[in-house]
Order: C-alpha cells, then structure tokens, then sequence
C-alpha cells in the first residue's frame, strides 16, 4: 500500500496522541495516512491530553478552538529542539480573546471540536504561518467561505482534512476554492461533496498531488475540460462505481496518476481494448480493487493492458471464491506477468515460476478453446508439463484391525482420531466387556517387538502410527 506520511518540521510538535485516535472516516484502505512524529514531541502532546473538551461546541469558532487548546496552560512549551513552536504576534489585536502567546506546532490537530466558523482571519494568520499541515475533520463546517478563511490565513499549508464535515448541498465559489491553491494532500472523505466542487478544486489546486474522496456515495463522475496534471494518488473507495466507463474519466482528469485506490466499489468489468486503457492511465503503477465484482479471467488479464503496473490488490472478488488463497496467489501471479507486489506482499522470482508451472498444470486437461492466451505463451517458456504425482500426506483417519479377545476374532474399522477410552467404549460392543473391565495391547504386524499396552485413555490412536493389517489384544483385567 502506498504510505502517505505528514513529516512536521523540526521544529514543531506534532498532536501525537490526537493524531493517533483521530480516524478519516474511510476502510482500513485508508490506514496510510498517518503522521511520523519523535519520542519527545510525543511527551508533549500529552500534556495537552489532560485538557477537558468543553460542553458547549456549537458554533464555535477556529480561532477560539487554538486559543484553548494550544494555551500555555494546555500545551505546555519545552525547551530542546523539535519540542514547540512559540509564536508571539508582534502587536496585540484590540478585543481579541487570543493569550499573548500560543504554543503552536506545525501539525494541527483540531478534530471534533465543534468548529462552525473560522474567526478573526488576522489572528489566524499571526498564529498559523507556520503551519503545514491542519485535521478538521468530524467537526460542523458547512459553508466554505468560512473554510477558505482559515485556508488563506495559513501560507505554507500542505495538508488538510475536512473529513465528515457536513458540505452536502453546499456550493464552492471559484474565488473561495483560490484559497486552497497550496494544498498537497486534500481529504474530502464523508462529506458528500458534490462532483461538481471536486472538479473545481482540482482546478483551482495547481499542486494537488493526493486526493481523497471515500465514503461520498458516488455512482458516477462528469469529465472535466480541464486536466489535472499533477494528482499522483486517487482514493476513491467505499463508493458505488460499478461501470468501467466512469473509471476512464479518471484517466484523462489525472492523466499523471500514479495510485488508483478504488476498493469496495461495485465495478463488474474492464471493458477498454490495449490502446484505449494504455492512452488513458499511461503512468498508473498500482491499483487496489479489493472486494469489486469482477467475475471473469479475462479482466484479470486486462490489467496487463496498463503499461507501468507494478501493485495489484485483488482481493475480495466473486472470480477467486471458488479456489484456494495458494491457488489464487498462484493463478494471479501467473496471469499478472509485470506484477511485483500482489495483495501487499513481494512476488519473488522463484515464487513466479512456481506459479507459471502451477497455471500450466491447471489448464493442461482443458478443452484448447477454454485455455487462456496466457497458457500458451507459458507452455512456450517451460513446455508441456507432466502432472506432478499426487501425495496425500495428511494423517489417516481410518484403519481397519484384527480384535483379539480370547478365542474371538473380529475385523473392525477404528477412528484414529479418537482416543484410547473412546475406543474401549467402541469395543465394549465387541468383546461384552465394560470399559473399566478391559485392558488393550496393540501389536505391529511390521515390528519384531512384542505388544504394547495402550495405557493412557486420552493419548489418540494415530500416535501409535496403526495401519491396516495390525492387531488389537483385548485382555480382561484381574482384581
């Protein structure tokens, strides 16, 4: 999976502990996000724990959120590099409810907090210059001028969450979506935003290299006039994409896309011929269609159509339910010849080979026209391939032994799975012998000792190592 990794600047604290329980509202495809932070900016960020969140959250502003939160009596300040970040602004704000100084890290992480509002814009902006990178996710923001206030307050910032905010239905006017031309990495997820906004952003972001948009309920995307050159990562799942032809307006909105991560959608097929799929997605390396409807070999073998791929996730489908997780790995690595990393994990040299030969094997009793192109170019490379003898090699479940009890003697077929009691009790049918009356010796037809007392009523038989042929002594024990 592609790691997308929020480095903060040496001198700032990053919110470890809010990071670490903050959640983007998305699968566990999403688990990439994260954020890479010391030991002692952990310390830190505990201090800050200990702040009790206030009651009342409507409607409050952003402004009064950092105020409270990053106050010298919430967020301590500590000396030693990469430990805090003071800003001091160089003239107070008359009115103004911020302190005279805000211990600030680069990393914000103000996450359900109730946040409706941005506040005083220069307050911000004498606080925030140095933030990079801002989480408002699970908060109340709903109208966008209000966001893009804080955006245009904060210059150098290159990450943001609006996750779970409330922005169904709300319209983003081009001079507000200006306010974001910074932004690296935008996560958009459960929020509902419109087709119509997302395309904007893209836009009016001429940096944007990460976009995330799960959880929007999407069943179709319009194209754009306008392209998108320098998105690199598409996280689109948990939508409702189920026709490959909305998939193809990715291709030519981001035609530099580089990671397509589209798990939990609906898509049934991948209809484009070589030319088509090759034109549109030229520099895709990796694709995550995890739990889609694909049901068929030969969408499988288009993937091989996308000219850079390297990663595939398949997992999940309707075509590998009927096989094995070793036959799956070894039917996709085979028809995946470009493939190095397959469901997360490296696809080693010997591991490809072993696969190709396993795929050979499978299709060699097939009518020719159910044979896919697949195994005749590998017949090509190895030849026909003789079947590999088959070896069971799991424990015998049955034998059949010889029952001697006094002058008797009787075939019967025994478990070796159970134990000796329960096998006194099979025999008590046999012998008219109560199980606390019997005692049983086993004799190895192959062994030149003599008999061996089966002691133990809970040791099973296969640890004996009985087979067909062998004897049982049942004997009558003596008071």
């Amino acid at each position: 999976m592609i790691r997308s990794k929020i480095n903060p600047t040496p001198a700032g604290v990053s919110d470890r502990s809010a990071v670490q329980k903050q959640q983007l509202t998305v699968s566990a495809d999403c688990s990439h996000i994260r954020t890479d932070v010391s030991s002692a900016e952990e310390e830190a960020a505990q201090q800050e724990g200990a702040m009790e969140p206030p009651e009342d959250r409507e409607g409050r502003s952003f402004v009064e959120v950092i105020n409270e939160k990053y106050s010298p009596e919430n967020f301590p300040y500590r000396r030693g590099p990469g430990m805090g970040v003071v800003v001091v602004p160089t003239a107070g704000l008359q009115g103004s409810p911020m302190k005279d100084r805000l211990n600030l890290p680069s990393v914000l992480v103000l996450n359900n907090c109730g946040i409706s509002k941005a506040g005083n814009q220069a307050e911000i902006a004498a606080f925030c210059a140095h933030v990079m990178e801002l989480d408002l996710s699970h908060n109340n923001l709903q109208d966008w001028h209000e966001i893009s206030k804080i955006t245009s307050s904060i210059p150098n910032l290159e990450f943001l969450n609006l996750s779970s905010n409330p922005l169904a239905g709300t319209s983003l006017e081009p001079q507000c979506a200006e306010a974001f031309s910074r932004v690296r990495r935008l996560v958009l997820n459960n929020t509902q935003i419109s087709w119509n906004t997302v395309m904007l952003l893209t836009q009016k972001i001429p940096v944007l290299e990460e976009l995330f948009l799960c959880l929007n309920e999407y069943s179709s995307v319009s194209s754009s006039s306008v392209a998108c050159p320098t998105l690199r990562l598409l996280h689109i799942t948990d939508n409702s994409l189920h026709d490959w032809a909305e998939v193809c307006k990715f291709g030519s909105m981001f035609p530099s896309l580089d990671t397509l991560i589209m798990a939990n959608n609906n898509l049934a097929s991948i209809q484009d011929n070589k030319d088509i799929v090759a034109r549109l997605f030229p520099n895709l390396r990796s694709i995550n269609l995890n739990n889609s409807d694909l049901n068929r070999w030969e969408d499988i073998e288009k993937l091989n159509f996308f000219p850079k791929l390297e990663e595939v996730r398949l997992q999940g489908i309707p075509l590998l339910q009927a096989y094995t997780n070793a036959e799956r790995r070894n039917l996709m690595i085979a028809q995946l010849p470009s493939v190095s990393h397959l469901n997360g994990s490296v696809v080693t040299d010997s591991e490809r080979e072993d696969a190709e030969r396993f795929f050979i094997r499978h299709y060699l009793d097939c009518p020719e026209k159910e044979q896919p192109y697949r195994y005749h170019s590998l017949v090509t490379k190895y030849g026909k391939l003789e079947p590999l003898a088959e070896i069971d090699l799991r424990p015998r479940c049955r034998a059949q032994v010889k029952v001697h009890y006094e002058e008797k003697v009787e075939q019967v077929i025994i478990r070796l799975d159970q134990t000796v009691g329960e096998l006194k009790k099979q025999l008590t049918t046999v012998v008219q012998l109560s199980t606390n009356s019997m005692r049983l010796y086993y004799i190895d037809k192959n062994s030149p000792f003599g008999p061996e007392e089966l002691k133990y009523n809970t040791l099973a038989l296969h640890s004996y190592s009985i087979q067909d042929g062998d004897e049982i002594l049942v004997v009558r024990k003596t008071k």
